[in-house]
């Protein structure tokens, strides 16, 4: 196997699956498959789960048995169970709920912080000081993402320097953690890289993480990109669970078994089991009545299906 000697010997994946992943389903997923999706990832070797989200069921009606499910994991020893909560009536159900950790959000475009939750960029994140407090106190790790950092579906081009003011303000209210999101899609290698070297600036390199949708394909490159760079954390989501909702029928999230048969090409450590992570993606993808938008999946499930002799 080659590996650039400037690469990192082990990766770390959060599957966001569970909950970015199926946020954005129009059909209903029992909280008993989504409890078994949970199950199943951690068996496959993923020692970070981002769970569900604590947000209002008006607005996200999939996440509306967050409890539940939170209730329901037969947590793992070694496993981190993340949450994203965005005020502070989210982050008390899930401290109620138990989790390990919160995720807070900022865009880097001012326009779809506008468009989205009607404030400035400065003020969205102003009113996460109070969660972040509140985590600390209470003795829970903060990972914050920002938001449309390659792109925005109403202005366009976001500027580096519109990334590296919000990574700066992240970690002014004491986030421990910064991810930087092309939530659209949109990104390059080259683009990513030179974002992801802004944040270097102000962000230790084990607390930066890339993540990537896949909607013009470019997120394994972006991947790439970032693993020269030395960035060893990414989010990812089994089976590519997850749509665009500013480019319809596009993928979202980048799947984690593509990014799995990446790393372990280049001979890097994820401490995941391939085979028990398409079989998650078989699951999940059975339940919605769907193949898996991974191709790594479906390789795999069709060479078990048609064996060669």
């Amino acid at each position: 196997m080659y590996k650039p000697s400037n690469f990192p010997s082990h990766v770390t994946l959060v599957d966001v699956g569970p909950r970015d992943g199926l946020q954005n389903e129009g059909r209903p997923v029992d909280a008993a498959d989504k409890i078994a999706l949970v199950h199943r990832l951690q068996d496959a070797g993923l020692r970070q789960i981002e769970v569900t989200s604590f947000v209002s069921p008006k607005w996200v009606p999939q996440m509306a048995d967050n409890a539940e499910v939170m209730a329901g994991i037969q947590r793992m020893e070694g496993v981190r169970y993340s949450v994203l909560t965005p005020n502070m009536k989210g982050f008390e159900g899930a401290l109620a709920a138990g989790a390990d950790e919160v995720v807070i959000f900022a865009a880097a475009s001012e326009a779809f912080s506008q468009r989205n939750i009607n404030c400035s960029i400065a003020e969205s994140i102003e009113r996460f000081r109070p969660v972040v407090d509140a985590a600390k106190a209470t003795g829970k790790r903060v990972r914050a993402a920002v938001s449309c950092a390659l792109g925005c579906p109403y202005q366009g081009e976001v500027t580096v320097e519109a990334v590296e003011d919000v990574v700066k303000r992240l970690l002014d209210i004491g986030s421990d953690h910064i991810g930087i999101a092309d939530t659209i899609g949109v990104g390059t290698a080259g683009r990513v890289k030179a974002v992801m070297e802004r944040a270097l600036k102000h962000v230790p390199l084990a607390e930066l993480s890339g993540h990537f949708h896949d909607t013009y394909g470019q997120a394994l490159t972006n991947i790439y990109g970032c693993l020269e760079l030395g960035i060893h954390t990414f989010d990812t989501s089994v089976a590519g669970l997850g749509g665009c909702p500013y480019a319809k029928g596009a993928t979202g999230n980048v799947a984690t078994e593509d990014v799995v048969y990446l790393l372990h090409g280049l001979g890097i450590h994820t401490g995941i089991k391939l085979e028990k992570l398409v079989d998650a993606a078989d699951f999940i993808s059975g339940v919605l009545g769907r193949k898996p938008v991974s191709r790594v999946s479906n390789a795999l499930l069709a060479k078990r299906a048609h064996p060669t002799h």
